[in-house]
């Protein structure tokens, strides 16, 4: 990619290894940024951090204080933290009386709990890079879905999350702008990603007839228009974008 000004920021990453995490990752090294890689994979996540010269921080953000020590990992390595991509995710879906409350309960836990208590953990850090970088603005971006502003049945423990995601992400928002830390929710469609298959064969079948003649976007479209986001001059902020696969509604 040409030049985005990005070069010599830290950015931590959470689901990145695979998927979208680990397609933001690649883009974002290749604009000289440092990754800090967070997933539960270890063996997939230091394979990638290799690859790209970044930091491999195996956690499960499930676990508030994972997500704290990974932050703080990240900052006793590099001594600063500019970005922060929350892209950790589970969707486990299907009809509400085959799907045990548990899948529930670990998706709130991860997507929505777990991306805030990385964000709280992480705000500091943000601030004072917004203060003392040269870019003078530090970014959160989160990854939402569609369906965080579209409910669908059989989708309700996920729908939950992710509207609760674009709820806080708006609100942090408006509280960090005038420390110029931008908040942006970045809600795709359907992605050709494993996230499909964390449900089980029954609801992989749903998303395959429901899907059925879509091309879905790839991790790397949104890995692109993250970049894009977050290299915007400071005076620019987006805080809200929905990308879609051009053949679906």
């Amino acid at each position: 990619m040409t030049s985005t000004g990005l070069a010599g920021s830290v950015a931590l990453i959470t689901g990145a290894s695979g998927g979208i995490g680990a397609a933001i990752a690649e883009c974002l090294a290749g604009t000289g940024v440092v990754p800090v890689l967070v997933a539960r994979r270890a063996d997939r996540l230091n394979d990638l951090a290799q690859r790209l010269n970044g930091q491999a921080i195996a956690a499960d953000l499930a676990d508030p204080a994972a997500a704290a020590q990974a932050v703080a990992t990240a900052l006793a390595t590099h001594g600063r933290l500019d970005i922060l991509i929350n892209a950790a995710g589970l969707m486990l879906n299907g009809p509400t009386l085959e799907t045990g409350f548990s899948a529930w309960q670990r998706m709130v836990e991860v997507n929505l709990l777990g991306l805030m208590a990385m964000t709280h953990a992480a705000l500091p850090a943000l601030c004072r890079a917004a203060a003392d970088s040269p870019r003078r603005v530090a970014d959160v971006v989160n990854i939402s879905s569609v369906a965080g502003r579209q409910a669908r049945a059989t989708v309700a423990g996920y729908n939950a999350t992710k509207f609760g995601v674009a709820a806080f992400t708006e609100a942090m928002r408006q509280e960090f702008a005038p420390r110029n830390v931008r908040f942006t929710d970045v809600a795709p469609g359907a992605v050709d990603t494993e996230l499909f298959d964390q449900g089980g064969e029954t609801a992989r079948a749903y998303y395959d007839r429901f899907f059925a003649g879509i091309e879905k976007l790839h991790p790397a479209d949104v890995a692109e228009t993250v970049a894009w986001v977050i290299s915007r001059p400071r005076r620019v902020a987006i805080p809200d974008l929905v990308i879609r696969p051009t053949d679906h509604i």
